[in-house]
């Protein structure tokens, strides 16, 4: 008689423990044991036990290979959910077999789990665990479907695949929603007080293991609560018309004020602050350096002589380096949209700017348009106050338009979610990349689905408050989508093609660059451990068939973007993961992270302009100013947006925070240990350095990067 020591280990989770009967069968290179239940008296699997067990075999089944867990139906009681974080097994002669699990388990139905050691496809040989592998993902690719969004997009979940799963819990969630939201006739429903529809069901029907997680999902909507309810009984929300003064402004969120907020009110206007959004706001990759002039933007020395100074032009300022431009050309064509029935419109600006002396980044000269002519003059800092003011005001509003949608959206959320995809479909539990990139997927696929829901759709929030609506939104996407490039999407790379490393006081990039360098010196050792030759990467089909599936459907198979379709080598798959990796957390966090504190003074970043771009000078005063910026209630919709997204729900994990131990093997988890070490340090000098300057940088801190684009 062989005696097998079984711990089984449940998540401490609300709802995570289970009332049905889990049984278990070992299976190992000699045999496989009987059926064992798992009880003992009382309740066995309360959120957050650790149980043991005891199971008998006539004889010792050699090296385990697989553990099936049984889930059934106990007595009389409804099915329910049951979240197994692992299973620990001590055979006969003391070896400990480790079995991660980390999943909701739903339903009655047999899980099987393999051991925690990460296997690619060459190392398995044996029939039964090439043919589980096999099965995994079939099961797998039917969950996780494809779906095209809109032409020219990268692909997305198809959320109609979960519905069968769930269409169990209708009348439950139907009946426990309602009480608590208001609906609308079409089904859709709305917080109180809040101006875009939430889609619950898109909150919770997804499949469990990709859903956010009761604290979550509560968080999220506490977080929205308070502040659109001060707008609304404020009336804020329902008020049409322009703003009568700019410093009402600042009443929106009288409670919901930050550090940068207050700063960003007060110095919102001064040149020296615009220059200082390129480099460390949220949209910091607009920057390229210039050599020379474009013929679209007819700037002469004489224009910007009183301010270059004496002892040096235009001309040797370009030499030097020190000339960049931040061109917003992928507007120009992009459709226009109706707010409060009335027009709006879009520029398509070119700003120049330039690094002086001080190592200050200044604004020298603005065209609001791709086409040079007496309709588009160019505003320089010389003219009126209102006229120059204006102007960068309207590069404030395409700031936010490339921002949103494509710095944003598209080049975190969208390419986040194919990444996610494809991993879910094409790499097996024990794959060792699987493993790796599993938490930098965690909740993306749900956030996504809400945003499609409430923000992207027909009247959602896009809709509602931007210049361009939806019909612009999808242009925007797609067409930034098909210039977007592999060294675009490679953090060094792109800074280096932007001419932008020798830059002072461009913290976005200095912090940027030490997390990517911690970043691949943690990949490179697992890619090292478990891909030890060019042919153990170029022989590992479900690798290929994983980045393949990623150059179909996010990148659309276009050759032209650089990304890889096919990888040949250790070297390669280190860069591909790195950058993965590091747009998941880091890039996202960059750019999500400060939409609050540099959007909620309203005329830093206008969703829509309610005048055409000015086509002469001398003609703005305050009065046209406030008539062109975005109207009470467009602004409060907006704001309230900036806020939510910006409020990080509870149920966090900071880059580089592991808590489920996917990797159970020692080298790995040294490499783990590492990573956290050097991140802990980067997030100590970053730290340090924010103590000396007047706006503090922290937006890639590590403790404050959340692992995956959750948010």
């Amino acid at each position: 008689m062989a005696v097998y020591r079984v711990c089984v280990t449940t998540g401490a989770y609300l709802g995570a423990g289970t009332l049905d009967s889990i049984s278990v069968t070992l299976v190992g290179m000699c045999g496989e044991s009987p059926k064992q239940l798992l009880d003992h008296m009382g309740r066995d699997f309360t959120p957050g036990s650790v149980q043991k067990y005891k199971v008998r075999c006539s004889a010792e089944l050699g090296e385990l290979l697989l553990l099936r867990l049984h889930k059934e139906r106990y007595a009389f009681f409804r099915k329910d959910s049951w979240y197994c974080s692992h299973v620990c097994v001590t055979a006969p002669d003391g070896t400990l077999f480790h079995f991660p699990c980390y999943q909701w388990i739903e339903g009655f139905c047999t899980l099987e789990l393999r051991p925690g050691t990460a296997r690619t496809i060459c190392q398995d040989s044996l029939p039964l665990l090439l043919d589980h592998r096999k099965r995994e993902l079939q099961a797998r690719q039917e969950c996780y479907r494809w779906k095209v969004f809109a032409p020219g997009f990268p692909g997305i979940v198809d959320v109609s695949s979960f519905e069968q799963m769930e269409s169990d819990k209708k009348f439950t969630l139907t009946r426990t929603t309602t009480r608590a939201n208001q609906d609308d006739s079409s089904g859709n429903r709305y917080l109180p007080g809040f101006p875009m529809k939430i889609d619950i069901p898109s909150l919770l029907h997804m499949e469990p293991n990709i859903r956010y997680s009761a604290t979550k999902t509560t968080s999220l909507i506490f977080n929205a609560l308070p502040a659109s309810l001060g707008m609304k009984l404020r009336g804020l929300l329902d008020r049409k018309g322009s703003w009568k003064k700019l410093d009402d402004i600042r009443n929106i969120f009288w409670c919901h004020k930050t550090f940068t907020s207050e700063y960003v009110t007060e110095h919102w206007s001064e040149d020296y602050f615009f220059g200082y959004q390129y480099l460390n706001g949220v949209n910091p990759v607009m920057l390229h350096c210039l050599s020379s002039l474009p013929s679209k933007l007819p700037v002469t020395n004489d224009m910007v002589a009183p301010l270059l100074g004496p002892g040096t032009c235009l001309q040797t300022e370009l030499e030097r380096g020190n000339i960049f431009l931040a061109d917003y050309w992928i507007l120009a064509e992009a459709p226009v949209h109706c707010l409060n029935g009335r027009q709006q419109y879009v520029a398509a600006p070119l700003c120049l700017l330039w690094l002086n002396p001080q190592g200050a980044l200044m604004p020298l000269a603005i065209q609001l348009s791709q086409t040079p002519g007496p309709e588009s003059p160019i505003f320089l800092p010389t003219d009126s106050d209102w006229d120059w003011l204006l102007a960068k005001t309207w590069v404030r509003n395409s700031e936010f338009l490339v921002h949103e949608n494509n710095t944003h959206f598209l080049c975190t959320h969208l390419l986040c979610e194919a990444f996610a995809m494809a991993t879910l479909r094409q790499l097996p539990l024990c794959h060792p990349i699987y493993k790796l990139l599993l938490p930098h997927t965690r909740y993306t696929l749900q956030v996504n689905t809400i945003a499609r829901a409430t923000l992207l759709n027909p009247e959602g929030l896009v809709d509602k408050v931007t210049s361009i609506g939806r019909q612009g939104l999808l242009y925007l996407m797609s067409t930034g989508l098909a210039h977007f490039t592999y060294t675009n999407f490679c953090f060094p790379d792109s800074l280096r093609a932007r001419g932008v490393l020798a830059i002072p006081n461009y913290h976005y990039r200095d912090d940027g660059l030490k997390i990517w360098a911690a970043i691949e010196s943690f990949v490179s050792e697992i890619v090292g451990y478990y891909y030890p030759s060019d042919a153990s990467v170029q022989q590992d089909s479900e690798l290929q068939a994983w980045v393949g599936e990623i150059f179909a459907w996010a990148f659309l198979s276009r050759e032209s973007s650089g990304f890889p379709c096919r990888l040949h080598t250790p070297q390669e798959l280190l860069k591909f993961l790195t950058a993965i990796i590091f747009n998941c957390s880091a890039q996202h966090a960059a750019v999500n992270s400060g939409q609050h504190d540099f959007g909620a003074w309203m005329p830093n970043a206008p969703s829509s302009m309610r005048q055409p771009p000015p086509q002469t000078k001398g003609t703005t005063t305050l009065k046209s100013y406030l008539e062109t910026l975005p109207e009470v209630n467009i602004t409060c919709s907006n704001l309230l947006l900036f806020w939510l997204v910006s409020q990080e729900p509870k149920d966090q994990r900071p880059l580089g925070t592991y808590p489920d131990e996917h990797f159970t093997e020692e080298a790995p988890r040294r490499s783990i240990a590492a990573f956290q070490s050097r991140l802990a340090q980067i997030s100590k000098d970053i730290r340090e350095r924010n103590k000396g300057l007047a706006l503090p940088y922290a937006y890639m801190d590590p403790p404050l990067i959340e692992n995956s684009v959750s948010i």
